[in-house]
């Protein structure tokens, strides 16, 4: 393993950033985020910082500036290569320079250099980006500005200089602060925004509550990812909004011309959103290296990601349809699958796998996700039974654009479901194997709960597919559009898809236009109209602009990824469009000059790097001797702990130059502790998933009782005498469902589906004595048509 990321040292070096600042201005779906970071030189000689850290893997770069006392410099955006020779030639004749580019491995990678700050000298830099915002099940807006950025794997043929050197640190140990303020507009109300970070009170500027502006409390420290929830009104709504061009661009250009944002809403025929798929082969692919066996989150009670993969993992193999196909591999540095081939699901193969996920541990080393994705593409496709892949990672790789390659060249023969687990997950992997393998992307970071993102996306897959999907506008004469978002491919019931397109030619701005989308649906044709109006909005900036163009030069270098003759053509038109637009991309960076006296830099230009945070774990390298250390309970239990841990408590931490760190402690007093601490109760809901047959029955044993905290005595006092066992177990484990874990109707909706239609296939009469001996011993009210029966 390449070890590309190390802890700070024992010498304690001052680290020059000292605070973050970040505005940003919602607009309805879209945010334009300015982040100003300040520096300080406290040290005796120039320095040059160097800051590597995350932005969303689809966000416009459209700005990079300095303030080094009165003087200001905005950067300029030029050929990266270019720049790199500009930056080095500014440093060595005595002048100040900056630099932020992006990763060539991973487009939600970035690096900003700062030099060089003369002793005493502060310096606030200051980058501006434009973002899309997420819309979650409930219909909020997700923002989310990141913080972390895990150390990621790279495999061992690649080479060291390839990989962007990080230096973290655990994320309680950050050694600077952040402030945030939003300013909210929306054509519709604003209901609330919610965060898990502390928030001022929201404060609204206006009657119609579409003008508001939120906060963070004061004090935040920069140590996790800050998730913003916006809620509006009637947000899910279809709504389109075109942006006037910019005057100073040429006529006729991405710049100049008007641009048009869709935001469109698909809503399908009730009578096939009511039906689901009983067929398909589904391919679980699990993140099993080192890095899975930390915490969820850094507080308490929080689960290891390998402990939450694998109850979700039961929870799947309980909702899947009888009569699919399945597999399940798991990887790290090498991969293996449970079967050599996707097998029939059925009560065998269930258990087969259930067993084999129980002993499922994060103990793959690296994080080699390439080669378990090419052997699952080498194999046929199964007639009738359409594939779906779902994948749970932590996203820590370095080769992003390697892997979005595979899954595009191969998205023909499948659906890519893709979950990033745990704050510092890659957006650039997460949201583009998704993209490219035309599924769903989930993101669970925090306190939340895995399961119901994933049967989300389970709901997803059983849908039927989208097919033949075409745009279709309508614009006045003498008014085209050009398409500058990639091909609309893939539709899901009630989730957004958004579309830009530059609008050419003359028009008047009082006239309308409309947009149809048609596709092929379960055999039947639909099609959504949305008419809108082409009068320019106002005061938008040209933030649509660069969206657009962030959007066409994303599909325009995964082109160039691919390969071929027509490659270095491409990467000039990505050059030049990226130039024109003011949009950074893998082949531009932002450099900016502040001419200084000429003189060149006496002594030692001093490096240093700027940590970030991350989860700090235990599967860093260490030195051989230690490799051997217990990995129980306890070990776990010292994981947790150590995310919280002081960086430089000798006691506790030895940092290593180029392998990673060692926690060196008593592991015998830790054993003890463990054992001291009770074992937690079962949860309930885990218990009655884990007995279901795969038919979706269940039966009356004592395992089952035990999960409804009655006495067989009791049970059998209120069992009809006419009743199966099975069937009556089976509706008291669905009015138990209802009765108990409403709240939790997402994790078991399938299950219950599964349970209801075998209770119906049984074909008997007694139904409605079992549903009323049911409730009276469980102490419910559940009626007979919420069941499903």
């Amino acid at each position: 393993m390449v070890n590309c990321c190390g802890l700070v040292t024992a010498k304690n070096e001052p680290v020059p950033l000292k605070g973050v600042e970040v505005e940003v201005h919602v607009k309805g779906h879209v945010a334009t985020v300015t982040s100003t970071l300040k520096y300080v030189n406290e040290e005796q000689s120039p320095i040059e910082a160097v800051f590597v850290f995350p932005l969303p893997g689809d966000a416009a770069v459209c700005h990079f500036g300095a303030k080094i006392g009165d003087a200001e410099v905005v950067a300029e955006l030029q050929d990266k290569e270019k720049a790199r020779e500009q930056y080095d030639d500014a440093l060595s004749s005595g002048h100040q320079a900056f630099l932020l580019e992006e990763s060539d491995k991973s487009p939600d990678v970035f690096r900003m250099n700062v030099g060089s700050l003369r002793p005493g000298e502060s310096a606030a830099v200051s980058l501006v980006y434009i973002i899309e915002l997420t819309v979650e099940a409930d219909h909020a807006l997700r923002f989310c500005l990141p913080a972390v950025l895990n150390p990621r794997y790279a495999p061992p043929e690649t080479r060291l200089a390839d990989v962007p050197q990080v230096t973290s640190v655990p994320a309680a140990t950050v050694p600077y602060t952040l402030s945030l303020k939003v300013h909210l507009s929306s054509p519709q109300p604003i209901t609330k925004v919610e965060s898990k970070c502390p928030l001022e009170p929201l404060t609204f500027l206006n009657a119609e509550k579409t003008l508001a502006e939120a906060s963070l409390s004061s004090g935040h420290k920069f140590n996790q990812d800050v998730e913003l929830l916006f809620y509006y009104q009637d947000a899910h709504q279809p709504t389109a909004i075109v942006e006037a061009g910019s005057a100073k661009a040429e006529p006729g250009s991405l710049m100049g011309d008007p641009v048009v944002l869709l935001s469109l809403y698909p809503e399908f025929p009730a009578s096939v959103t009511s039906s689901l798929a009983t067929c398909g082969e589904f391919i679980l692919v699990v993140d099993r290296s080192g890095s899975m066996d930390c915490t969820m989150h850094g507080g308490s009670g929080a689960q290891m990601r390998i402990d939450s993969a694998r109850d979700t993992l039961l929870l799947l193999l309980k909702s899947l349809p009888m009569g699919c196909y399945f597999n399940i591999y798991g990887f790290g540095s090498h991969y293996e699958s449970f079967f050599p081939k996707s097998v029939q699901y059925d009560q065998k193969t269930m258990d087969a796998a259930l067993k084999k996920v129980q002993e499922m541990k994060a103990d793959m080393g690296g994080t080699e996700i390439l080669q378990p994705l090419k052997d699952i593409y080498s194999q046929p496709c199964l007639p009738g039974h359409p594939r779906q892949v779902f994948i749970f990672t932590d996203g820590e790789v370095w080769n992003t654009k390697l892997v979005l390659d595979l899954v595009k060249s191969n998205a023909h023969s499948h659906r890519c479901f893709s979950f990033g687990i745990g704050e510092g997950a890659s957006t650039a992997l997460i949201t583009g194997m998704a993209r490219e393998g035309s599924g769903h992307a989930q993101f669970i970071t925090g306190t939340e709960r895995m399961q119901p993102k994933v049967m989300q996306s389970l709901r997803y897959a059983l849908q039927p597919a989208v097919k033949d999907i075409s745009i279709m506008w309508n614009l006045p004469e003498g008014l085209s559009v050009t398409t500058l978002s990639p091909p609309l491919n893939v539709i899901f019931q009630g989730q957004r898809a958004l579309l830009y397109g530059q609008l050419k030619g003359q028009n008047s701005s009082d006239s309308e236009g409309s947009v149809t989308v048609k596709y092929n649906l379960a055999e039947q044709s639909v099609s959504n109209k949305l008419s809108f109006s082409l009068k320019p909005a106002g005061d938008t900036g040209l933030s649509l602009h660069r969206l657009g163009a962030r959007a066409l030069l994303r599909s325009m270098e995964q082109e160039c990824g691919i390969g071929g003759p027509e490659q270095e053509g491409l990467k000039e038109k990505v050059l030049q469009l990226s130039l024109q637009s003011g949009v950074i991309s893998s082949f531009t960076s932002f450099i900016g000059v502040l001419k200084g006296s000429g003189k060149a830099v006496q002594g030692p230009l001093l490096h240093r790097d700027v940590p970030t945070g991350h989860m700090m774990r235990m599967s860093c390298p260490m030195p051989q001797a230690s490799r051997s250390a217990p990995r129980g309970m306890a070990y776990r239990k010292m994981c947790a702990r150590s995310q919280a841990m002081p960086m430089m408590d000798a006691c506790l931490v030895q940092s290593y130059p180029t392998t990673g760190f060692l926690v060196d402690v008593d592991m015998a007093s830790v054993e003890r502790e463990a054992q001291i601490d009770a074992e937690p109760q079962k949860d309930l809901l885990l218990q009655l998933i884990g007995l279901q047959k795969a038919s979706g029955s269940w039966e009356l044993d004592s395992s089952l009782i035990t999960v409804f905290e009655k006495t067989e005595e009791e049970v059998a006092k209120e069992t009809p005498s006419q009743a199966d066992r099975a069937v009556f177990a089976t509706i008291l484990a669905l009015i138990w469902l209802h009765g108990f874990k409403t709240e939790a109707q997402e994790e078991w909706e399938f299950l219950a589906m599964k349970a209801s239609a075998w209770i119906r296939a049984q074909k008997v009469d007694y139904v409605p004595q079992c549903v009323q001996a049911g409730n009276a011993l469980l102490g419910c009210e559940v009626q007979q048509e919420a069941l499903g029966l």
